[in-house]
């Protein structure tokens, strides 16, 4: 194998991004995957991007600002922000989209009306414009390349603004449908990863598949290429990008260094820690290991990923729409089942001294018909009969038999929900008050009710509920420049990192749909071009 200037670890949106910007800077790149397919976390994601002051924000003349920007994270920090990052981040989100939009390796658009998800906060953008979705990206213009798309094999023919998680009806004609399936149309982290791999191979950068590193190599104090598993070794005359996600499917890793337990994550398993042990060999020092991007999630049974792992989804409109209510195993509501999914982690990681366990995992989305003929549950969509492993009956005392809980208690605690729904407020969690709560609800109706509604009329399901994460957002940790730095918090010459396999510049917060995607884009545009540049000495 040949030498190159700039080597890329991971070919998800950071590390195309970084390879984008470092052949850009005039580098000679290389792009590893460990992997036989390309894209990873951001394939099957819903690809939104979100960035402050954004070129879609300033075209639609949408009032944002630095200020802004820096004041709402800050409102959210818990000591896990670095202000150097932090405001690496914000300066140069903009830039990094301007540049990706310049060279064709991306197409958005605004998300109408998303807000962000702590409007309570200075800051804040409740009307959205922070928040951007993918245009429809045809797979034809990759040719053979298109079925080396991770889980390409499952169309999303539609974009996200499109669907109810958009904000949209999701109803589009079939003939259209039926249009984009035909031109192979593509949209969420699809049409992003799709759009991304066009505009590398379009310079020559071909992923490179199933090149699994074992080691960074160095001279002196320099990284200064890798070793793969086959004794190859490939030299990297300026640096190296590490860009391959988080290390959640890796249960050591996870077990030393999550806060609280992973029961069914949403990312696909190629997220298994390869860059946090590479980095860790070299000297990295780490930060923001305890986070990530939290989400509740739905395990149903017969759903695997190719390599037999037990496939989850986030759980977002189940949740937040009428007639139905979270409860723990003690059969009690326990949280706003409406708030932002990252920042749910909390509740179900609320921890019972008395019982020395977790008493919010599992917990279990009770809901009712009225639920089941209007709303969706997983890939399940109405008029489809609610899904045989969902426990069934037709009362409420009957379907806590079946679930383990006490009757009783469920009983009284849907008694009491139903009470406060009909009078349209909740004053034990205080679900429908943020405009947030309203997104993902049922916006046919008006006032609490798009998100509050009785659970009363029979038959009564209940879904077993797991606390997921859709990625983690720990790892080395990096200078404004995106340089991995040692523990004496000097750079390590000749390494760089970005995405997910990094310590976030956003810490654990999780600022509004897209807040994975942002600082994994901008990181990669940075670390890309410090790296062409030979920053790292």
């Amino acid at each position: 194998m040949s030498d190159c200037d700039v080597l890329v670890l991971g070919s998800g949106a950071a590390g195309m991004t970084a390879a984008l910007a470092a052949h850009e800077a005039g580098a000679k790149v290389r792009l590893l995957e460990r992997g036989d397919k390309v894209g990873g976390t951001s394939a099957v994601s819903g690809g939104v991007i979100w960035v402050a002051n954004n070129p879609r924000m300033q075209a639609a003349g949408m009032a944002d600002s630095r200020d802004e920007a820096l004041a709402y994270f800050r409102a959210l920090d818990h000591g896990d922000l670095v202000d150097e990052t932090l405001e690496a981040f914000v300066d140069k989100g903009p830039e990094a989209l301007a540049f990706l939009e310049g060279i064709d390796a991306l197409k958005v658009a605004l998300l109408d009306g998303y807000p962000d998800y702590y409007l309570d906060r200075p800051g804040a953008k409740p009307g959205g414009g922070r928040a951007l979705d993918h245009d429809l990206f045809a797979l034809t213009e990759l040719g053979d390349w298109a079925a080396r798309i991770f889980a390409i094999d499952e169309p999303k023919p539609m974009m996200l603004r499109e669907t109810p998680l958009g904000g949209g009806s999701g109803v589009v004609a079939p003939e259209e449908i039926g249009r984009r399936m035909a031109a192979q149309e593509r949209g969420f982290g699809q049409a992003m990863v799709g759009r991304m791999l066009k505009a590398c191979l379009a310079r020559g950068i071909e992923p490179e598949l199933g090149c699994e590193v074992v080691r960074l190599t160095r001279e002196g104090d320099r990284i200064t290429g890798v070793e793969l598993a086959d004794g190859t070794v490939i030299r990297a005359c300026h640096g190296v990008v590490v860009a391959t996600g988080g290390f959640e499917w890796d249960a050591e890793l996870r077990q030393a260094f999550l806060r609280g337990p992973v029961t069914a994550p949403a990312s696909p398993p190629t997220a298994a820690g390869a860059g946090l042990k590479l980095a860790m060999a070299a000297g990295a020092k780490l930060g923001n290991m305890t986070q990530a991007w939290w989400a509740p999630t739905l395990a149903p049974p017969g759903r695997h990923w190719l390599g037999g792992e037990q496939r989850a989804e986030p759980v977002l409109i189940e949740r937040t729409v009428p007639h139905g209510l979270l409860v723990n195993r003690a059969g009690q509501r326990f949280c706003n089942e409406a708030a932002n999914y990252s920042a749910l982690a909390g509740a179900f990681h609320a921890f019972d001294p008395q019982s020395y366990d977790y008493l919010n995992i599992p917990a279990w989305l009770v809901f009712d018909a009225q639920y089941a003929a209007r709303y969706p549950l997983g890939t399940r969509l109405p008029p489809a009969p609610i899904p045989d492993w969902v426990p069934r009956a037709d009362s409420l005392a009957e379907l806590a038999q079946l679930i383990g809980l006490d009757p009783a208690m469920l009983e009284a605690t849907v008694a009491r929900f139903n009470e406060h729904a009909r009078a349209g407020h909740d004053p034990d969690f205080q679900r429908g008050t943020s405009a947030y709560d309203h997104f993902y609800g049922d916006r046919s109706r008006s006032g609490t009710a798009v998100t509050l509604g009785p659970v009363e009329q029979g038959p009564f399901y209940a879904a077993r509920i797991e606390m997921g994460l859709l990625g983690t957002n720990g790892g080395p940790r990096t200078d404004a420049a995106g340089r991995i730095l040692g523990h004496d918090n000097a750079p390590i010459p000749g390494l760089y990192g970005a995405g997910n396999a990094i310590a976030c510049p956003t810490g654990g917060i999780y600022a509004g749909a897209g807040g994975t995607l942002g600082p994994a884009l901008t990181f990669g545009y940075i670390a890309g071009q410090a790296a062409a540049r030979r920053s790292n000495v």
